[in-house]
């Protein structure tokens, strides 16, 4: 098979697979998991191109994901797509059993088990769905045999299980990029970095609480847009907020506050990562705005660890 690395080839695969997922799916419906990465809206947006309103869109906002994520799901799917996009806001609900959780795997396994709930309350509202897609790609099947725990529905019921649709599950990242963007999907979610299937959750170390998520949240966002502004972006650039507090003055007071600490890091293969060097102008840039504008914040440190021995993420 032929890499997919052209406008030309992409277009010639899309209407390959659109062809192929008409003859499989024929007038059934098809239900997807829409988590607004790159792989699920690559996924979403061919089958709306090949069957339109019986794909069944399901975007759970657990209320771990990045500022402006899933208002950007809603507008490129629902807006301008036109597509069958069911939102559920579960952020009480995911916050409310991670309360008081501080065990990094305890946490993945409160996240991962409660979408499995969320999804099949909403699969079991729908009528008539046959069909089950994922936005399996090819690594994913070398890497476990075809099963991709983190990021696509397992784990359903028997009597929910359906006939998977996986147009790109020959296709390695780069080629999903290039097919995404011959759909017409925004550069930012077509090129969007590797996130976490537990979300910011990996990020606000220990226990999760609402005022230090929001803290992850908008830092995040300010690091994610000042690093934008470098020549060669880095593989992946966020902030994580560990459950630490020290001594900070504001107004001549003395007052206890979080840090915000800047990770940006390059890898080929996630095994082993280096540390990004970025400008120290910048970095002053987002020290000031972040303590400026996020409250509870009064310090901010560079992760400047490689791995091994640091891993990527904080948990």
């Amino acid at each position: 098979m032929e890499r997919i690395t052209t406008q030309a080839l992409a277009e010639a695969f899309i209407d390959e697979k659109v062809k192929e997922i008409k003859e499989q799916v024929g007038d059934k419906k098809v239900l997807l998991a829409l988590s607004g990465g790159v792989d699920s809206s690559v996924v979403a947006a061919l089958l709306i191109k090949a069957i339109g309103q019986q794909l069944v869109c399901v975007h759970v906002n657990h209320g771990l994901l990045r500022k402006g994520e899933p208002e950007q799901v809603i507008e490129v799917f629902r807006d301008q797509m036109n597509a069958n996009l069911v939102y559920v806001d579960a952020v009480d609900r995911f916050l409310e059993k991670l309360a008081g959780v501080e065990e990094p795997e305890k946490k993945r396994k409160i996240i991962g088990a409660e979408f499995i709930r969320v999804f099949e309350e909403e699969a079991r509202k729908q009528e008539g769905i046959e069909f089950l897609a994922q936005g399996t790609i090819y690594p994913d099947i070398l890497e476990s045999d075809g099963v991709k725990a983190h990021h696509n529905v397992g784990g359903l019921p028997d009597d929910m299980q359906f006939e998977l649709v996986e147009p790109v599950k020959l296709l390695y990242k780069d080629e999903v990029r290039v097919v995404g963007e011959a759909l017409g999907l925004p550069d930012n979610m077509v090129y969007r970095q590797p996130f976490p299937g537990p979300g910011l959750g990996v990020r606000c170390t220990g226990a999760i609480t609402r005022d230090r998520l929001e803290a992850v949240r908008e830092a995040d966002a300010i690091v994610r847009e000042e690093i934008e502004k470098m020549e060669s972006l880095p593989w992946q650039y966020f902030v994580a907020i560990p459950d630490v507090k020290s001594t900070g003055i504001k107004d001549g007071k003395r007052y206890m506050g979080w840090a915000a600490v800047i990770r940006a890091i390059n890898t080929v293969d996630a095994v082993t990562a280096e540390s990004v060097e970025i400008p120290f102008d910048m970095l002053r840039r987002m020290r000031d705005r972040i303590i400026a504008e996020v409250p509870g914040i009064n310090r901010v440190l560079w992760d400047i660890s490689d791995k091994p021995v640091a891993t990527i993420e904080w948990e």
